[in-house]
């Protein structure tokens, strides 16, 4: 049997066995029961203070499209253009789109994806807008912001130059989109571009089959971030199509019910003389056609309506909102719930409705206890994202870390950061590494300890990336890689990570051996410049230094100064090499007041001084004052980062939202607290700005936070009470938070 009619076959029998109706399901298709608060509704309780519009302008690269809390569809339009600006697809001070396609990044620094991108058009019309595109031949419409809206699970705009309305939402393995063209028109067009692709993703094969008048599958492959990417889809239109033409590029092809080429589109044609509104249904899969027809039965037996869908994709956000309840002024009341939106967006499923998925070494596999995540983000993300679901999704983190061990024992070693299924080696360090022991110390993986620490031993004792001179010499030499400073003090935390897991395994040589290579940031120090520097293979550190100075050969996305302090494992130590708490209290007063800095590249943004927020090597270093019992400093800068770095517009966010990464900061920071070691489960306190919150700990515990004389200009902290006692210190600690209880804060316009 051919594959179209394997494929036809397989759809006829499942239709015959299926019934009817729509299902509520959580977002890796298990089914869940919705509670939402008495009174609310999907959509009119947490949803309306998201907004998927923030970060889609300014340096952060989101997109505003329909998708589900960690969905493998994010069904989102694209304006048409490479660059930068259009890495997420779409770029908010643009006016135009060339199409609405299934994958898109999440705040990333490099492009990919952009997978089965549709565009709904009109006859003749079309044709007079060919050469509007960015670039030759693009088919685009003009569209303005103010007949576009979105909100979680839900994206429409109107194509000004078709007259024609899209409304766009998505389930967990599909993405719903609805077409209502002009009253004027008779037929109405879809265009299906497989071969669409922008920022370094090439189509490299295409396939379509013809299923029948309503029903459409093929492949898209390609490679970009991502080598080899495969991507499989099913798409069922609402209503038959009266007509087909499909191109290889510009040369039309004969009529067959299936095709292959390097980048084929198909236009198909609608009667919609009498019935304006075409719907289309896409599931997609890694793994094969039948997958994605597995997973599209899976969510909707029969064609569903889009008001279902859209409820449904409501109702899971609404649960992945209520993790956490805030109270807070409007303003901050928008960024917090879009800042725990963006959260939830990545890592995201990847496997089957059934199991199934692609793993790295492009062979097919089975995950059975838990969906397979992918889009580990880590260099950026271990640092507060992962740490926040340790608290507000430990179910979801359970199963992510076998995830990153399935990476393992597939591929050898543990993920830097995976993607689509595959391994691209963006940026540096072994960073699965502290996930998983941060994880393995909150008892929240399936994983025994001694496999954990086996795969981060792998990643600790090879060869490559700089590791085999920094075994032998303590440190990364500048002559050998680029990075070499950042390389130094990021293996020097992950092996910190795995001394603690040996320590808390019993292998006492283990833990003697990493916590020793811990201390490796050590030989970068330059105490007379006072400066995290380069050295070479004989010692000396490299000359000529400007701390203010881009060294891209040297420091990973940073200079001197925003390195320098990335010492999260051993900050008294750190103190103390530095020459104490006064001299550093100083230096980090001048990172903070430098008026003069180097010329960075676009992607190094969001400035205090030196201290950059838009990138993610700073992030915990206004914490640091805590540390030298100067809280104030760390309250009044923590504030002021939330109120100037963080907006309630498109621009908003002051770099690349990286995967959740830069949200992690800003819901951590809101409550009051923040992982500046994220590993071991100790927060540093800071300046909350929400006036209360609730945290639904998943376990029948809710941890609450309460402000006493909050306000904007009450940014400092009189006093914290633990359940009705003053809180010794400034750490609050993991097992603290999920024993539940009342964390109060007493504000007050006076430093303390």
């Amino acid at each position: 049997m051919n594959p179209s009619a394997l494929v036809t076959a397989s759809l006829s029998f499942l239709l015959l066995l299926s019934g009817c109706g729509t299902e509520t399901k959580d977002s890796d298709g298990s089914h869940k029961e919705v509670n939402l608060p008495s009174g609310s509704s999907a959509g009119h309780e947490l949803l309306q203070w998201v907004d998927p519009f923030i970060g889609t302008g300014g340096k952060a690269n989101t997109f505003p499209g329909a998708t589900v809390p960690h969905g493998m569809v994010q069904l989102s339009p694209d304006n048409g253009r490479g660059g930068w600006d259009w890495i997420a697809g779409y770029y908010y001070p643009d006016n135009i789109i060339a199409g609405f396609s299934h994958t898109h990044l999440s705040g990333t620094g490099a492009g990919d994806l952009y997978d089965i991108s549709f565009m709904p058009l009109t006859r003749p019309e079309y044709r007079e807008i060919t050469q509007e595109g960015p670039e030759s031949g693009t088919l685009v419409s003009r569209f303005t912001h103010d007949k576009e809206s979105a909100s979680p699970g839900y994206y429409q705009v109107y194509l000004q130059s078709y007259d024609i309305h899209v409304e766009l939402t998505a389930g967990p393995r599909t993405g719903l989109q609805k077409y209502r063209f002009p009253a004027s028109a008779d037929d109405g067009t879809v265009r299906l571009d497989l071969g669409y692709s922008r920022n370094w993703d090439d189509t490299t094969a295409t396939q379509l089959q013809l299923l029948d008048d309503r029903t459409i599958a093929g492949y898209r492959f390609s490679t970009g971030w991502a080598k080899d990417q495969k991507v499989f889809f099913v798409s069922r239109f609402s209503r038959p199509f009266t007509q087909v033409s499909v191109f290889d590029g510009d040369q039309a092809l004969p009529h067959r019910p299936s095709y292959s080429a390097k980048e084929l589109n198909a236009w198909f044609e609608f009667n919609t003389r009498h019935d304006k509104e075409v719907l289309v249904q896409t599931a997609l899969s890694s793994v094969s056609v039948e997958g994605a027809m597995h997973n599209l039965l899976a969510e909707n037996k029969t064609f569903p309506g889009f008001d279902e869908v859209k409820q449904t994709a409501e109702q899971a956000w609404q649960r992945e909102l209520s993790r956490v309840t805030v109270t807070a002024s409007p303003d901050n009341l928008t960024q917090f719930y879009t800042a725990a939106y963006h959260a939830a967006l990545a890592p995201r499923i990847y496997s089957d409705v059934d199991g199934r998925y692609r793993g790295p070494d492009g062979g097919i596999h089975q995950s059975s206890a838990h969906p397979r995540y992918e889009f580990f983000s880590l260099w950026d993300t271990f640092r507060a994202l992962h740490p926040w679901k340790t608290i507000t999704a430990p179910d979801r983190t359970r199963e992510m870390m076998s995830s990153l061990m399935q990476h393992y024992r597939v591929a050898g070693r543990l993920p830097v950061w995976n993607f689509q299924g595959q391994e691209t080696d963006m940026m540096m360090g072994y960073h699965s590494v502290p996930v998983l022991v941060d994880a393995w110390m909150k008892g929240l993986t399936d994983e025994s300890g001694d496999a954990i620490l086996n795969a981060a031993l792998q990643s600790a004792m090879q060869d490559e990336f700089g590791v085999k001179s920094y075994k032998e010499l303590g440190y990364v030499p500048h002559e050998e890689r680029t990075w070499n400073v950042s390389l130094t003090l990021e293996y020097a935390f992950d092996d910190w990570a795995i001394s603690q897991l040996a320590r808390g395994l019993g292998k006492i040589d283990i833990t003697r051996e990493f916590a020793s290579r811990a201390n490796n940031y050590r030989h970068h120090f330059d105490p007379e410049s006072g400066f995290m520097r380069a050295r070479g293979r004989d010692g000396h550190f490299k000359t000529p230094f400007n701390a203010d100075a881009y060294h891209p050969e040297d420091y990973c996305e940073a200079n001197a100064w925003q390195y320098s302090f990335f010492v999260p494992q051993d900050i008294p130590g750190m103190i103390t090499m530095m020459g104490g708490a006064n001299r550093v209290d100083t230096k980090l007063d001048a990172m903070f007041n430098a008026q003069q800095r180097g010329e960075m590249p676009e992607w190094i943004s969001g400035y205090i001084g030196q201290y950059v927020h838009g990138n993610e090597p700073s992030h915990h270093v206004p914490y640091l004052y805590q540390y030298l019992d100067q809280p104030h400093k760390t309250q009044k800068l923590v504030r002021r980062i939330m109120d100037e770095l963080y907006r309630p517009s498109h621009d908003g966010l002051a770099g690349n939202e990286d995967a959740g990464q830069m949200s992690a900061w800003y819901l951590f920071s809101a409550l009051g607290f923040y992982p500046v070691n994220p590993v071991g489960g100790e927060y540093v306190l800071g300046s909350p700005e929400v006036d209360s919150a609730d945290i639904d700990l998943g376990n029948g515990q809710y941890f609450t936070i309460r402000t006493r004389n909050q306000s904007p200009d009450n940014v400092y902290v009189q006093s914290v009470l633990l359940n009705g006692e003053p809180l010794k210190g400034f750490i609050l600690r993991h097992d603290q938070i999920m024993k539940g209880g009342e964390l109060l804060f007493i504000m007050t316009g006076e430093p303390q």
